[in-house]
């Protein structure tokens, strides 16, 4: 037992110590970004141009010159977000010591609209990467940040909370792993049994449709709101991102998608294949002994208000009395399984 424990915590801290130093830690940082903010805001839905802009970084004090633009494909519509998430270069590396070194191009998660109640939203969206962080490794870290929104001409636009998500190659690099090249569908029986049940596992959690581990959009490869990634000549493990449709968060335009015969993003609805079944069964014995650590999460975020906490346990609490026991898993969730 002594020499399982010990090669658990080297593992552990193998993967700290390859965790980029954005990515190495929680604590939330402050940033200001200067640069055209309202002309990006207002063109988003027709443009994805690179703008001219600066990034500074408050504590350790550091400035870089990025490219910013839009990202995503929902969120940059006006009738659903009034700000864009967005994606940001570096003009060139950061250098080693920088709190970005090793990052090229980051997505920045913004608060979409002004309002108190969607800075809720996004710190639960970012709650979302913190749980999945807690269940797998295989999965995105993500770095909260205080973000100072400045125009060219100095004027301040906004401050609000936004989150830096992780780039693919270091997850995998964290894993060692490489990202799959796959075309846009793969077969349910090429998904690593254990790695995809507890991702259908989880999406279930947090009650989200909005995604697919086997098939993206055509021409634009696999997949919905996933990535998949393998060693070489090895089953793919996929690794999810993109939370905002899902129940947990509960965002005002999260709607079902079409082919569900639900009326709000809150019924959870297993998507899970029956050949991962034995994933899904090992996944939720996990996420049971981690009960706790997983609702000590929505403490640990800042800014979270006291009722959205309250709300998202409530939550939560439904997924584990589904997940109660191994035949309650099988009778709420893998009889339901599909294929």
């Amino acid at each position: 037992m002594k020499w399982l424990l010990g090669a658990i915590i080297l593992l552990v801290s193998a993967q700290a110590a390859q965790a980029t130093p954005l990515f190495a830690t929680d604590a939330p940082i402050r940033i200001s970004i200067k640069g055209p903010i309202g002309l990006i805001a207002r063109t988003a839905a027709e443009s994805v141009q690179p703008r001219d802009a600066v990034l500074t970084l408050a504590s350790p004090a550091e400035t870089h010159a990025i490219r910013l633009s839009p990202r995503g494909i929902s969120r940059r519509k006006g009738d659903i977000c009034e700000f864009p998430p967005l994606r940001v270069e570096f003009a060139q590396p950061p250098a080693t010591t920088s709190l970005f070194a090793g990052q090229r191009r980051l997505k920045l998660v913004t608060h979409c609209r002004p309002s108190e109640g969607f800075q809720q939203h996004l710190l639960l969206e970012y709650s979302v990467y913190r749980l999945f962080n807690q269940a797998t490794p295989l999965s995105y870290r993500a770095r909260l940040a205080t973000v100072e929104y400045v125009e060219p001409n100095g004027k301040a636009v906004t401050t609000r909370w936004g989150f830096f998500i992780e780039d693919l190659d270091d997850v995998a690099k964290r894993n060692g792993l490489k990202e799959a090249q796959v075309g846009d569908r793969v077969s349910a029986s090429q998904l690593e049994a254990r790695q995809a049940g507890r991702i259908a596992l989880l999406q279930y959690m947090i009650g989200n449709l909005d995604w697919s581990m086997r098939a993206g959009p055509a021409g634009e490869g696999c997949c919905h709101n996933s990535r998949l990634l393998a060693a070489p000549g090895g089953a793919y493990q996929p690794v999810a991102y993109d939370f905002d449709y899902s129940g947990l968060v509960d965002a005002p335009y999260a709607i079902p998608p079409e082919g569900f015969s639900i009326s709000s993003v809150r019924t959870r609805v297993y998507q899970g294949f029956c050949r991962h079944n034995s994933g899904a069964l090992a996944a939720a014995a996990d996420l049971r002994a981690k009960r706790g650590a997983l609702e000590a999460v929505f403490s640990q975020v800042p800014g979270m208000s006291e009722r959205t906490k309250a709300k998202s346990l409530a939550y939560l609490a439904g997924f584990f009395k589904d997940i109660a026991t191994d035949e309650a898993v099988q009778r709420q969730l893998l009889k339901k399984c599909i294929g």
